[in-house]
C-alpha cells in the first residue's frame, strides 16, 4: 500500500486491485466494502466476545464529506452478515469530529463504549482520539482531545491501548520532526481529559503493547522499546532492542507488538532477513538485556508472503498467525502460520489472496476459540476491501497407545504410553493426551517428541479397558487410540508373625502381631486368623496391614502359633509360625 505522510492536512487515497481466480475454498468473505458504507478497512478487527465485530474504515461513509467509518458486523442467524454504520466521520464543518481513522482498531471500556483515533480533522485538523458511547441503541461521538500540532504530537496513527485506571495510550506524529512519533497518554481528570507527550519514539506505523505491571512496548522502524513508570508520574525509556541494517535481521517494524504470558515480545518487520522482512521475537534476560530471535524470514514472491505490516497473534499452543501485505501466490498477500518444530518454526501459507475475496491485509487477525481467524484487506472484494474469515483445518492425527507390563499384578505400577502422529509430525511438546477408562479419567500425560505417559498402581484385578485421547490443537485434530485391555492379576503377600512377650509364664498375657505386605504397592485389607496347632484361636481384621490377638489362657508348655492371612480379592493368602513358650 502506498502511504503519504500529512502534517494537520486532509488526505485523499485512491485504490485499485486485480481481479484473479481463487483457489480451493479456506477463506469466506464475511462482507464487502462498497464505499457508501466505508471503505479501505486498513485497521484490525476487535470482537465484543458476543460475536460481533468492530472496526474501522479508512475512508467512505455517507456523508458529502465521507473521511471513514466505524462498523459493527454482526451474523444475522442464517449464515451471513449484517454490517452498521455506527458512525461517519467529517459529519461536522471542517471535520471539527476528526478524519480518516488510519490503521485504528477500536477498544472497549468496561461500559462498552468505544474508543479510537482519527489521523486528521479535529478542532486543529492534526487528528483527534474520540469515543463512541450508545445511548438508546444511536451512537454518539466524542472527541476527547484534539491535537495542536505542537509538542503534543500531531496525526495519530494506529489504535489506543487502555490500563486498568481507564488511561489511554497511542502514538502520534511530532510535527516538529516527521522522522519521528510521540507516545502519548490521555488521562481522565475533572470531567475532561489531559494529554501528555512520554516520549519520543522514532518513526513508524505500530501501536502499542502494555503488561500486567503497567509497563509500555513499541516498535519503530529501527527499535523496540519499553516505557516504565517511574513512581513519580513519569516514565523511564529503554531501547531493548535496535534493528541493524544488516541481512542477518530484520529492518522496518511496522508490526505492533505482542506479548506473552512469559513476558516475550513479538513483532513484524516489512523488510530484513533473507527477504522481505521478518517475525522477531525479543526475550528479557539479566540485567534488563533483551535477546532478540528471528523465528522466520519471508522469502517473497508466490513461495510465501512479503512485507508483513500488521502484528501477530498467538494461540495457546504457541503457533502464530499473521499477515503478509504482498506475495503468495497472486501477489495480493498471504495468512500464514508459523508452527514450532525442531527448536524454530516452520512456515504454513493457510490462504493466498487473489483480489475477489480480498487484497493487502493492513490489520492484524484476531482468534477465536474454535481456531477461525479474522480480519479485514484494504482493497479487494467486489470495492473496496473486505472482512474475512479463515478457517484454519486441522492435520488429522493418530495415536497409538501400549502398556507394561501386560499383564500385571495388583499394586504394581504399569506404564501406558501414547505416540500421536500427523503428516505434519508430532504435535508440539506440553500437549496433554488424557487416559480413560471409560468415561472415567485416569490420568494425564504430556506430550515429548510426540510420545506421552502415564503410570498408575491403583487398577484393580481384573481386566481393565483403557483409551488415550489426543485432545487436538489448532493446527493438529483430536484422535483416540487403540483400546488396551489390561489385565491385572491377584498379587502375592507375606506375613510376619511376632509375639510379645516370648517366653511367657502361666496366666500372663501375650500379644502375637502379624503384618501383612503386599508384592508392590498398597495396602492390604482383609483378616488373620490366629492358630494353636490345628486349633483356631480367633480371626482379626487388619488395620493398616497389621492384626493384632491377645491372650493369657495358654497352657505350659511349647505352642506352635501359626497367622494365616486369608486373602482377599486382590491379594492371595500367605502364612507365618513361631514357638511360644509358657513356663
Amino acid at each position: 500500500m502506498k502511504r503519504i505522510y500529512f502534517v494537520c492536512m486532509f488526505l485523499c487515497l485512491t485504490t485499485s486491485f486485480a481481479v484473479r481466480l481463487a483457489q480451493a475454498q479456506t477463506e469466506t468473505v464475511l462482507y464487502n466494502f462498497t464505499g457508501g458504507n466505508g471503505g479501505i478497512p486498513t485497521s484490525g478487527l476487535t470482537s465484543d466476545g458476543k460475536g460481533n465485530f468492530y472496526g474501522t474504515t479508512f475512508a467512505g461513509g455517507n456523508m458529502v464529506q465521507s473521511a471513514g467509518t466505524v462498523f459493527e458486523l454482526s451474523p444475522n442467524g442464517s449464515g451471513g452478515w449484517n454490517e452498521t454504520t455506527l458512525y461517519n466521520f467529517c459529519s461536522a464543518p471542517n471535520c471539527a469530529d476528526g478524519a480518516y481513522p488510519e490503521y485504528s482498531y477500536v477498544i472497549f471500556d468496561t461500559l462498552g463504549n468505544l474508543y479510537g483515533t482519527a489521523s486528521q480533522g479535529g478542532a486543529n485538523g492534526c487528528g483527534v482520539v474520540w469515543e463512541l458511547s450508545s445511548e438508546g441503541g444511536v451512537w454518539k461521538e466524542t472527541v476527547l482531545y484534539s491535537f495542536l500540532g505542537a509538542e503534543d504530537g500531531a496525526n495519530p496513527v494506529n489504535g489506543l491501548i487502555m490500563d486498568p485506571t481507564g488511561n489511554l495510550y497511542g502514538t502520534a506524529y511530532n510535527p516538529y520532526n516527521h522522522k519521528s512519533k510521540v507516545v502519548f497518554s490521555l488521562n481522565p481528570s475533572g470531567g475532561g481529559w489531559t494529554e501528555q507527550a512520554i516520549y519520543d519514539a522514532g518513526k513508524g506505523y505500530a501501536g502499542l503493547a502494555i503488561d500486567t505491571a503497567g509497563n509500555i512496548f513499541g516498535a519503530t522502524l529501527t527499535t523496540a522499546f519499553e516505557l516504565s513508570p517511574n513512581g513519580e508520574g513519569g516514565w523511564n525509556s529503554t531501547v531493548i532492542h535496535t534493528f541493524p541494517d544488516a541481512p542477518t535481521d530484520g529492518k522496518n517494524a511496522e508490526g505492533t507488538p505482542v506479548l506473552d504470558h512469559a513476558g516475550n515480545l513479538y513483532g513484524s518487520t516489512m523488510n530484513g532477513g533473507i527477504g522481505p522482512g521478518t517475525i522477531y521475537k525479543l526475550s528479557p534476560g539479566q540485567n534488563g538485556q533483551w535477546t532478540e530471535q528471528i523465528l522466520y524470514s519471508f522469502k517473497g514472491g508466490t513461495r510465501d508472503g512479503a512485507k508483513p505490516f500488521a502484528g501477530i497473534v498467538l494461540d495457546t499452543a504457541g503457533n502464530i498467525f499473521g499477515t503478509t501485505t504482498g506475495g503468495g501466490k497472486f501477489n495480493d498477500g498471504t495468512v500464514f502460520e508459523l508452527v514450532p518444530a525442531g527448536g524454530g518454526y516452520s512456515e504454513k501459507v493457510l490462504w493466498s489472496f487473489s483480489g475477489t475475496d480480498g487484497n493487502g491485509p493492513y490489520g492484524s487477525l484476531i482468534l477465536d476459540s474454535a481456531g477461525n481467524l479474522y480480519g479485514t484487506t484494504y482493497t479487494g472484494g467486489t470495492s473496496e476491501g473486505v472482512v474475512f474469515e479463515v478457517t484454519v483445518p486441522a492435520t488429522w492425527t493418530t495415536t497409538a497407545q501400549s502398556s507394561s507390563p501386560n499383564p500385571s499384578v495388583s499394586g504394581q505400577a504399569v506404564t501406558f504410553t501414547a505416540v500421536v502422529t500427523s503428516s505434519l509430525g508430532a504435535p508440539p511438546d506440553g500437549e496433554a493426551v488424557t487416559f480413560k477408562k471409560g468415561t472415567t479419567v485416569l490420568g494425564t500425560g504430556t506430550l515429548s517428541g510426540g510420545s506421552a505417559s502415564f503410570m498408575t498402581s491403583a487398577l484393580k484385578v481384573g481386566t481393565t479397558t483403557v483409551t488415550a485421547v489426543y485432545g487436538g490443537d489448532l493446527n493438529f485434530a483430536a484422535s483416540t487410540s487403540n483400546a488396551v485391555s489390561q489385565v491385572v492379576n491377584k498379587a502375592t503377600t507375606t506375613t510376619t508373625l511376632t509375639s510379645s512377650p516370648n517366653p511367657s509364664n502361666s496366666g500372663q498375657s501375650v500379644t502375637f502381631t502379624a503384618a501383612v505386605t503386599p508384592q508392590f504397592s498398597g495396602t492390604v485389607k482383609g483378616s488373620v486368623t490366629f492358630y494353636d496347632g490345628t486349633t483356631a484361636l480367633k480371626t482379626v481384621a487388619l488395620s493398616g496391614g497389621v492384626a493384632k490377638f491377645t491372650t493369657s489362657t495358654l497352657t505350659l508348655g511349647s505352642h506352635n502359633i501359626t497367622a494365616t492371612y486369608n486373602g482377599s480379592t486382590s491379594f492371595t493368602g500367605s502364612s507365618a509360625s513361631l514357638t511360644q513358650t509358657v513356663n
